[in-house]
């Protein structure tokens, strides 16, 4: 990753899956972001977090789309002192549907 620029990452997600985003930024960033798009490039999720908050460098957030399509998650973290090669996970957790598990219905 590099500072200051957004990591495209797309993905395929299901109509009414639950899933759960992490992204986990350079500790010594200052600033971290996370946008979300649908296909359509409107935005769904927005999450800012700054050096000074607590858990500042993980942005974790739940997501059920309502449509079977690509999504668009960009992560972007700023750091004056890294320029490049900064450190940066994006993680993608899909809930495991069980038998008789109503928790995550379609409407």
């Amino acid at each position: 990753m590099e500072s200051e620029y957004e990591l495209p990452v797309i993905v395929p997600l299901a109509e009414g899956g639950w899933y759960q985003f992490v992204f986990v930024g350079d500790y010594t960033s200052k600033l971290y972001e996370v946008r979300m798009y649908d296909w359509n490039e409107k935005m769904v999720v927005y999450q800012k977090k700054q050096w000074g908050d607590v858990d500042g460098n993980i942005i974790s957030y739940s997501y059920i789309p309502k449509f079977t399509e690509y999504h668009m998650m960009k992560p972007v973290q700023v750091n004056k002192k890294k320029k490049t090669n900064l450190c940066g996970y994006v993680m993608l957790f899909k809930k495991a549907k069980q038998e008789g598990d109503t928790s995550v219905t379609k409407k």
